[in-house]
């Protein structure tokens, strides 16, 4: 089969590989629909370490093609998404909740910014095991991460589910919006953007998007945002504080993954409001003194890997399923997978309004 290989920081390639075998516990995905991720162009960088050889990608569309044999529910030529993170909910953490996190943190011998670990959770897919832009991706733990798609869903409808999606509602999720709420979003690329979808279906009714970018920001008018701010226009805290009348807002979700923007998200929460964090940092942070309040605000600071599991992945379908929110104005461009390495540029380089590409086998 084709595949889209790590080579070495800065090359990712289109090589052949042997179509996997399959384990009892598995299922061999036919991929028809994939995608490229922020965190692909960090490993094509050599920003986050990932063995030479492996496939990249995390994002799978498809129709199975082989079921393993102790698995149970499915059927072969059904189309199906698995989540980008696919722990095997047998950890400690996995079974107290955290449905994203499957045994350590660390890895011995990885290397992650200056500290010499690597943070996996239950990410594999393009991380630890062989990943989705390829023909084909071995799902492990089928049963518990492979999740029907309902009749009359495109690919391109459903692309999102597997990280964009659950990724930006768990930030929305995080950032304990209740009804009535102000919340304002630091970058509207996908992820921000479907932060700022989950922000209004979880009942906030002041949602301020931030961009450098108007016409991101045209589509975060059209997710659900009632104002948008170009930081290359404003000081954006200032207008923030402005538009709370001092009081600063309820909750902050940052989407980047930046000293600065985690900085102005610390400083417009108000007392006892939370910042959510979806940036994947590369580099260590500070908290700002002031804004922290030295400790005594009462300010929550939560994290976020994306949620997986057929549970999870259930419930975003049938939010697309009953029309509460379309993301395919999110898939702006399409690629074949033998052209991945020219898609990668155009998408590292955030070249022709670019937000997701659709990628093809």
């Amino acid at each position: 089969m084709k595949a889209a290989i790590f080579l070495e920081p800065g090359r990712i390639e289109i090589d052949d590989k042997p179509v996997p075998g399959v384990g009892a516990n598995d299922a061999l995905i036919r991929i028809t629909t994939t995608t490229i991720c922020g965190t692909d162009v960090h490993i094509l960088k050599g920003e986050y370490p990932v063995e030479k050889g492996l496939t990249v990608g995390h994002e799978p569309v498809g129709v199975i093609e082989k079921l393993g044999s102790a698995v149970e529910g499915y059927e072969e030529g059904q189309r199906v998404i698995a989540g980008a993170i696919c722990p095997n909910f047998n950890s400690y953490a996995a079974q107290d909740g955290a449905a994203s996190q499957d045994g350590s943190y660390l890895i011995a011998g990885g290397a992650c910014g200056s500290h010499g670990f690597k943070a996996t959770a239950g990410w594999r897919f393009g991380n630890l095991i062989d990943g989705t832009q390829a023909e084909y991706v071995l799902v492990p733990d089928a049963a518990a991460n492979l999740a029907p798609i309902p009749d009359g869903l495109t690919d391109e409808q459903v692309l999102m589910c597997p990280d964009i999606m659950s990724t930006g509602f768990k930030g929305a999720e995080n950032a304990n919006i209740r009804i009535g709420d102000t919340v304002v979003i630091f970058a509207q690329g996908p992820i921000g953007l479907c932060a700022t979808a989950g922000a209004r279906l979880l009942g906030a009714t002041t949602i301020i998007a931030v961009d450098g970018n108007d016409e991101r920001l045209g589509i975060a008018e059209k997710l659900g945002a009632d104002v948008t701010l170009n930081f290359k226009n404003c000081d954006v805290v200032d207008e923030v504080m402005k538009l709370t009348g001092g009081r600063g807002v309820d909750s902050a979700i940052e989407a980047l993954g930046l000293q600065s923007t985690f900085e102005s998200a610390m400083k417009v929460i108000r007392p006892g409001g939370t910042l959510s964090s979806l940036g994947v940092y590369s580099s260590d942070l500070s908290v700002p003194l002031a804004a922290f309040a030295a400790g005594l605000g009462d300010h929550r600071i939560n994290t976020a890997l994306c949620p997986g599991g057929k549970g999870r992945m259930r419930r975003l379908m049938n939010v697309i399923s009953a029309d509460r929110l379309d993301l395919g104005v999110l898939v702006t461009h399409e690629y074949p997978l033998e052209n991945i390495v020219e898609a990668y540029d155009l998408f590292a380089n955030q070249r022709d309004g670019v937000l997701k590409i659709a990628i093809k086998p």
